[in-house]
């Protein structure tokens, strides 16, 4: 398991950027970044009613997580992603690499397909901007007045 990076400002924003992209082409409802213990690092877009994001994101890295154990128990190398139908909304949770998955809730205006296309897109933007963050040295002010600056104008969206 990779340490999590340091998030910066302009990662933070590139990471909504990739989501915004990702549910507009996928005509998704809402897509999540978290980590393989549940914690976010960003989201996008609008949960199904009563859905608490916290509870959405533990649980998904939880069978996530069981998914991937028990196809290495029976003969697989790898897990890349996890479906569940519904009635009414569908949940894809795919590996963005071994720490971080992209989990995405749909409905019936889009089809599984369609999601599996552009997540295998945003998951290439989303582990460049992970990987950027893991193998940039921070030494010294983490955020400069650009990064608050920048901050105020992505918070005010």
């Amino acid at each position: 398991m990779n340490q999590m990076p340091i998030m910066t400002i302009q990662a933070a924003e590139r990471l909504l950027n990739a989501l915004e992209d990702f549910l507009e082409k996928a005509e998704a409802d809402y897509a999540m970044i978290i980590d393989r213990g549940g914690m976010i690092l960003s989201q996008q877009g609008e949960l199904p009613d009563n859905a608490d994001p916290d509870i959405v994101a533990a649980l998904s890295a939880g069978s996530f997580a069981a998914t991937r154990e028990l196809a290495l128990r029976v003969g697989e190398s790898d897990c890349a992603a996890l479906y569940q139908q519904g009635t009414n909304s569908h949940i894809l949770i795919s590996a963005v690499d071994d720490d971080v998955v992209l989990i995405t809730i749909f409905g019936r205006q889009t089809t599984v397909g369609l999601v599996k296309f552009y997540s295998a897109k945003a998951i290439k933007r989303i582990g460049a901007v992970l990987q950027e963050l893991r193998t940039t040295k921070h030494v010294g002010v983490l955020f400069t007045k650009e990064d608050i600056s920048a901050a105020e104008n992505l918070f005010a969206r």
